[in-house]
């Protein structure tokens, strides 16, 4: 079964946008930025209150390779949702039979601890990510 564990919107600068942001949801924000260098990104999580209520994550792209940098050059924001999956290739496969199309294969993230992701565009212009569970 599938859990919403976020939706990532894209800003110019975590620093910058982070304390309004969190202000504005009624959360904290712990100040912790991770550099993803596989996705060319920096992110931070504003986290719910609740530990299975779902996060907003700040994605700022790092350097000219950086997926998300022609998004921010339209003018950012909300970017895609993410959803935890107990497989990602039967998710894929499914993903798939509906018309998805799989813009970003499987790769590990270093956000989750070096759990897989992927990305999927649905046939409903849809950016989601797919985050693999934890089989801890």
């Amino acid at each position: 079964m599938q859990r919403l564990d976020h939706v990532g919107f894209v800003t110019a600068s975590i620093r910058d946008a982070a304390p309004g942001f969190a202000r504005s949801i009624g959360t904290t924000w712990n100040g912790e930025i991770t550099h993803d260098p596989l996705q060319q990104v920096n992110v931070a999580f504003l986290r719910g209150v609740g530990p299975q209520d779902p996060s907003v994550e700040l994605v700022e792209p790092v350097g000219p390779g950086s997926p998300v940098l022609r998004f921010l050059e339209r003018g950012g924001g909300l970017h895609h949702v993410c959803y935890e999956v107990p497989n990602l290739e039967t998710q894929l496969t499914l993903s798939r039979s509906c018309g998805g199309l799989v813009v970003r294969p499987p790769l590990p993230a270093v956000a989750f601890g070096g759990r897989r992701i992927a990305w999927v565009y649905t046939r409903q212009k849809l950016l989601i990510e797919f985050l693999e569970r934890s089989t801890t």
